[in-house]
């Protein structure tokens, strides 16, 4: 059985790409639970496995290693009519609306599609009358029924897809970078949408983008990855209030502050990334860390939890934050 307020929970998840050169190491032995109706933000920069991360949990990548868990049920290596029942609870939202759109299907007969092949309504009058519900929901003018997605903005084709998504009744998404190609005005109509659904419907969301005021903004949990890695997981007002990881504190040092009276003082991240390709035993971070010690440069550290629901894989971390 199942927690009562656990809809996912993910297991030692490894997600390895083979290269010339050996085993990418994309998402290696993360673990963590979401509970219903929350958000996780996941944040780190371009190469950390977010994407990939999110693309295994449903399915869309197949695990390496681990195991996804579904309200109590495992769903790691589901195929066919299995895997596509289970679409109807889980979804994705992707980061470029475009190349996940038809260019040859008109807006209506694109949130129409999961509706036909889901066969969930009875007839086309019932599924046309859904459609135009869903328009209403994310935004769209009825009149944009029979437009092509190249003839709209940005927001209007994300919003189509958001559409998409909620038109099999889901209760879980996979946001992927959802609003980082959008205008800034755009991107706040975008994640008011996205939390007054959650509110109305109870979804939970898995929301990956590299934009700290965004995640701050919309996630109950931040999950910080560095190369494949979890390296640090609270809720979200404690991540920023108390950040423990090195790695954490350098992100949330550049966040840029307004201010006539001069910025704030950054904790910079210098050095070289290292490879994700076959990674030695140690820190992934540790050519780029002030606080580094022999320790990290050959044994991988452990998650642990420093502080009540706040988990970091350090080896100094109490030291580091006096605990």
């Amino acid at each position: 059985m199942h927690e009562n307020n656990t809809i996912l929970d993910i297991r030692n998840l490894k997600k390895y790409f083979k290269t010339q050169r050996g085993n990418l190491h994309a998402v290696d032995g993360l673990s963590f639970k979401i509970g219903m109706g929350k958000t996780l933000g996941i944040v780190g920069e371009s190469g950390c496995g977010k994407s990939t991360l999110g693309r295994t949990i449903l399915g869309l990548l197949k695990a390496t290693d681990g195991t996804v868990v579904y309200k109590g049920n495992d769903i790691t290596y589901l195929k066919g009519a299995e895997r596509k029942k289970l679409y109807q609870n889980m979804q994705m939202i992707f980061q470029d609306p475009y190349s996940s759109l038809n260019p040859r299907m008109y807006i209506s007969r694109l949130i129409a599609e999961p509706l036909a092949n889901f066969r969930i309504c009875a007839s086309k009058k019932e599924r046309m009358e859904r459609v135009a519900s869903l328009m209403e929901t994310v935004g769209l003018a009825p009149r944009l029924a029979y437009s092509y997605p190249h003839e709209l903005d940005g927001g209007r084709k994300q919003r189509i897809v958001i559409a998409r998504a909620l038109s099999v009744d889901p209760d879980f998404i996979v946001c992927d970078e959802p609003v980082s190609a959008l205008d800034v005005s755009i991107q706040a109509q975008v994640l008011n949408i996205l939390m007054d659904l959650q509110e109305q419907r109870g979804l939970t969301y898995i929301f990956i983008t590299h934009d700290l005021s965004v995640v701050r903004h919309i996630s109950d949990e931040i999950l910080v990855m560095y190369l494949g890695c979890l390296v640090e997981k609270c809720e979200s007002k404690e991540l920023f209030k108390q950040p423990l990881h090195p790695y954490t504190k350098g992100l949330l040092s550049a966040i840029p502050v307004p201010s006539i009276h001069g910025g704030k003082a950054r904790t910079l991240i210098e050095g070289e990334i290292g490879s994700p390709i076959n990674p030695k035993p140690g820190c992934r971070f540790v050519s780029r860390c002030t606080y580094a010690s022999e320790i990290c440069s050959h044994e991988t550290p452990v998650i642990e939890e420093p502080l009540p629901n706040h988990f970091s894989s350090c080896h100094r971390v109490r030291e580091i934050n006096g605990l």
